[in-house]
């Protein structure tokens, strides 16, 4: 992969490849997850210790079977295995489900596809009556073997009892000196036990990723199967080609997204929300009838209903508007509430402050919070007006329907009703020259 990542970390659609895989297992409500990692995958165990998993050092690389025989010791031999990859996210619980269905106590079930491209792929091999008879890995096919479309994706399901029975009796005579857990479907068929095979409905669900070139193929079949399934939900996408996705969304009616717009963690729109081009959206809340212009940044932001946001806004985590409040272009609300119908329309930043009702802030007001050690809040009552390139030094109060004339710096409390006025007295120097530049002193 050329990455200083292992591979199963690599991001899709946000979250780590592995991730996917657990996330769909999870699904289907297992006695256990158990994840096999290699050397150097402590990082994947960090990464990744949050998840309810049994882990499993497989110190050697000696193959997939080696690998499950690794795992499977800590498995009752009366549960059922199901064998999962960690570079292929896709796979869907459906297909999972129904690939359960087909084994029992004496059947093996193996999830096959149809490729168009068999490059890299172990072959199904079948008998005259369609049966499966066994995997031909393709580093050891003949030519005719090789010219097979039906692949095997390593994902199967067998009872426990008999799969730890077949990975004993391994052995790695192949190229590769490996021991292939794909073996054990031959082994299954000279035991007289059935292999039940299941083609993927799509050859999608089941590729992995080698490379960055296929880690982007699958993020544009993601991407295409979600943004289908807000299409199908009602949300209306300018181009789904140029929406990521990479978290869940929740969503009223008559929603509009435009092109490039990134949705990242949990976000929910309101009905008749309007996204505009080139957005990211974080793990926020967008009310009804609320209208963000293009290239805004909303991260951990809670806004409400028929706000006016952007263009070029940014929101940092807790930032909070109530109904009807306009932000402009170059904002920026980190950790703040802004009352109802209150207005920051340029070239602002309000940082740790509650902000009432009405609020006028002028263009180029700053809530100046942090004294280099410390965070302060300043709070800003209803009614309130701030002139063009004010500064508020919290931590402060601004009473009700105070105006604050342009050009002021406020260290202290602003009474309410009455205008304030902080700075310097503006003085004309008569008779003053400009200097000039002296040409013998500028040669050269």
């Amino acid at each position: 992969m050329k990455s200083a990542l292992p591979k199963v970390l690599l991001p899709l659609a946000g979250r780590a490849l592995l991730r996917h895989v657990i996330d769909t297992a999870r699904t289907l409500a297992p006695e256990a997850i158990h994840v096999v990692y290699g050397h150097g995958g402590e990082r994947v165990r960090e990464a990744l210790k949050d998840e309810p998993v049994t882990w499993t050092l497989q110190a050697e690389r000696l193959g997939t079977g080696h690998a499950v025989r690794l795992a499977i010791q800590h498995i009752p031999d009366v549960q059922r295995v199901l064998v999962l990859y960690g570079d292929v996210p896709l796979i869907s619980r459906s297909t999972l489900t129904e690939l359960l269905s087909l084994a029992d106590g004496r059947r093996l079930a193996l999830l096959t596809m149809k490729a168009d491209n068999t490059e890299g792929y172990g072959r199904i091999v079948r008998n005259s009556r369609g049966g499966v008879q066994r995997i031909v890995e393709e580093k050891d096919a003949t030519q005719a073997q090789r010219r097979i479309r039906e692949c095997n994706t390593g994902v199967l399901v067998s009872p426990a009892r008999l799969l730890k029975g077949w990975l004993a009796r391994l052995k790695a005579d192949n190229s590769q000196r490996e021991y292939y857990l794909t073996d054990v479907v031959a082994m299954a068929v000279k035991d007289r036990i059935a292999v039940s095979p299941l083609v993927a409905p799509s050859a999608s669900e089941v590729l992995g990723v080698n490379d960055k070139a296929q880690l982007a193929e699958l993020e544009g079949i993601w991407r295409a199967r979600i943004t289908r399934e807000l299409m199908l939900a009602g949300i209306t996408l300018a181009d789904p080609a140029r929406v990521d996705v990479r978290g869940s969304v929740t969503h009223g009616s008559d929603v509009f997204i435009d092109v490039n717009v990134v949705l990242e963690g949990k976000v929910a729109l309101g009905d008749r929300v309007r996204v505009g081009a080139g957005c990211v959206i974080r793990d926020s809340e967008i009310g009804a009838d609320t209208e963000v212009f293009p290239h805004c940044v909303i991260d951990g932001a809670r806004i409400g209903p028929n706000c006016n946001i952007g263009p070029f806004a940014r929101f940092r985590p807790r930032a909070s508007l109530s109904g009807g409040v306009h932000i402009g272009n170059f904002v920026e609300v980190k950790n703040s509430e802004l009352g109802a119908g209150s207005k920051a329309n340029h070239l602002a930043y309000v940082g740790d402050a509650h902000v009432g009702a009405r609020v006028n802030i002028g263009a180029g007001t700053i809530v100046a919070n942090y004294d280099g050690a410390n965070k302060h809040r300043t709070l800003i009552e209803d009614d309130v007006h701030t002139g063009s390139n004010s500064v508020l030094v919290a931590p402060i109060t601004v009473g009700a329907g105070a105006t604050i004339a342009a050009g002021s710096t406020v260290t202290r409390a602003v009474p309410a009703g009455g205008l304030t006025v902080a700075r310097a007295r503006q003085v004309t120097v008569e008779k003053w020259r400009r200097p000039t530049k002296n040409p013998e002193k500028n040669k050269g």
